[in-house]
């Protein structure tokens, strides 16, 4: 069988998922592999769904105040903005998820 993402084999990045994935590094910054950490990675989601939010929020106070007439871009910053918390919130049930499944596992 072919492997046509090049996922077998590949030793490169023993002890991490690759890169922009988890990784070995504990702190913040690049680790060695040269992808973000995890740490990184997460904070730059919830910066971005933040941005979203509030980006949303000034599209409808624009609306109101009549600074803005294009109701349909509004709605479209405020679905974004949905998707996106909604997507960060599913995330972080899945990391608690694993979490407590990690906190039942005996050594």
């Amino acid at each position: 069988m072919s492997d046509p993402l090049g996922l077998i084999g590949n030793t490169g990045n023993i002890g991490g998922v690759g890169p922009g994935g988890l990784s070995r590094s504990g702190g913040g910054g690049d680790d060695s592999a040269g992808g973000p950490s995890f740490k990184d990675v997460l904070m730059n989601s919830i910066n971005q769904v933040n941005k979203l939010q509030k980006d949303a929020e000034t599209a409808v106070e624009d609306l109101a105040t009549g600074k803005r007439d294009d109701v349909g871009s509004v709605l479209m910053a405020a679905k974004k903005a949905e998707l996106a918390f909604d997507m960060l919130q599913q995330v972080r049930n899945k990391l608690v998820d694993a979490y407590e499944e990690f906190k039942q596992m005996r050594v």
